[in-house]
């Protein structure tokens, strides 16, 4: 019994698979093509312990298709073309059948790595099923990416994570052998941050850690087994999602130490540098805007820069755009019309575009009247002239309305100087 428990009750077919109903269930958008073993390249990307190389293993299973697994974090150029060889031997070229090769956290693939995996791919000689738990629009090599589809897989809810260790006591010989009443969850389900792999580990030394046969679980006889977590930062755990939010709610109510605190927990707990650059990234646009442009400036050059140089000196970057964005003015004003503008295109459908605002391209375009009542704004005083953007249905509508700040408060008298009483600002 030295297997973990999280492997012998792994499932092997898509009817044992917990959860990801949007992906495998019955009107899943990979149920029918697994069915018919008719599977392109893709990438599976969602949080640890949610089933990526479950679902790639039945996979291969229902497709009945030769399968062969590299880690990144283990693998080099030369391990790859080994495999792919092997791939092309099991399998022939352009096949329904041809071998699926998964990837484990290709997120840490270099680009070259990612290179030598074109040419199969592209080729047929393997189905490529990559795992990340990172966003592979910045992981994945866009060559690489156009190649593949990418499945989001979603973090397990509490109903999935209590049907997991259900599951377990059902299948698991050993578990069976016991006991067993599950009265309490909640002190479980915390501790496992979502990650069902660490759930069933968990539920496993309670388990083992009691003498009976009886066994009662409840959140203090789980508390009382288990070591309490005493690392700063458990970046595959709920922390990792309470510690970012407290930092970014730190820059956005302007504290710049609670910033700088919470970024040491992240950097002490060695948290992948671009992750919190690209929080920091969407805070210079959501929370500053417009109130101090320059933020986006200023973070965007931390991402490059922390992508470039990595740990230790990172930290000094991140510190620097941190502060920075927490001392700065503050407008959300942008990020609140875009949201107002998305939810008024949901409510409106499709409005026409305004025959003056149309492209016209040929002369039939142009004899119907396409951008005939155009007016070319650098034709006149200041280069404007009112006129009409918004389709006839949505005129005057106010999206934007700048923020309380001094440089908002110039662009409010800008724009009223321009536009009279016709918006709201």
């Amino acid at each position: 019994m030295n297997e973990p428990l999280a492997e012998r009750v792994r499932p092997k077919t898509l009817d044992e698979y917990i959860s990801q109903h949007h992906l495998v269930g019955e009107k899943g958008s990979l149920t029918h093509q697994i069915k018919k073993g008719i599977i392109p390249s893709l990438i599976l990307w969602g949080p640890p312990g949610t089933g990526k190389t479950t679902l790639a293993n039945i996979i291969a299973q229902e497709s009945q298709r030769p399968f062969y697994i590299l880690s990144a974090i283990n693998s080099g150029v030369k391990d790859i073309r080994e495999v792919i060889e092997k791939a092309k031997q099991a399998g022939g070229l352009f096949t329904a059948k041809n071998p699926i090769l998964f990837i484990d956290e290709i997120h840490r693939f270099s680009k070259s790595q990612q290179d030598s995996l074109l040419g199969a791919v592209e080729k047929g000689w393997v189905t490529l099923i990559g795992a990340t738990t990172e966003n592979p629009s910045f992981e994945v090599i866009p060559a690489l990416l156009s190649r593949c589809q990418v499945y989001i897989l979603n973090a397990f809810g509490k109903d999935d994570l209590e049907n997991l260790i259900r599951r377990a006591m059902d299948k698991d010989s050993f578990l069976k052998s016991k006991q067993i009443e599950l009265k309490e969850t909640e002190a479980l389900l915390r501790l496992s941050g979502g990650d069902g792999r660490k759930l069933l580990n968990i539920f496993e030394l309670v388990v083992n850690s009691e003498d009976s046969d009886a066994i009662v679980i409840t959140d203090e006889l789980v508390l009382s087994k288990v070591q309490k977590n005493t690392v700063l930062y458990d970046k595959t755990g709920e922390q990792h999602y309470d510690i970012i939010s407290a930092f970014i709610k730190s820059i956005r109510g302007s504290d710049p130490n609670g910033a700088v605190y919470w970024l040491a927990r992240m950097i002490e707990g060695g948290e992948d540098v671009k992750f919190i650059a690209r929080r920091m990234l969407i805070s210079a646009s959501e929370d500053i805007g417009l109130a101090n442009p320059t933020a986006l400036v200023i973070a965007n050059t931390t991402f490059q820069a922390v992508s470039a140089i990595g740990y230790p000196e990172a930290r000094i970057v991140l510190s620097q755009c941190a502060i920075y964005l927490a001392t700065s003015a503050k407008s959300n004003a942008s990020y609140m019309a875009i949201g107002k503008a998305q939810q008024t295109v949901k409510q409106t459908g499709n409005l026409s575009v305004p025959l003056p605002l149309r492209n016209a391209p040929t002369k039939l375009m142009k004899d119907l009247g396409y951008g005939q009542e155009y007016k070319y704004a650098h034709d006149y005083q200041n280069n404007f002239v009112e006129a009409e953007f918004l389709p006839d249905e949505l005129m005057g509508t106010t999206f934007y309305k700048p923020g309380n700040n001094q440089r908002e408060k110039a662009l409010s008298d800008f724009l009223k100087n321009r536009w009279k009483d016709k918006y709201e600002f």
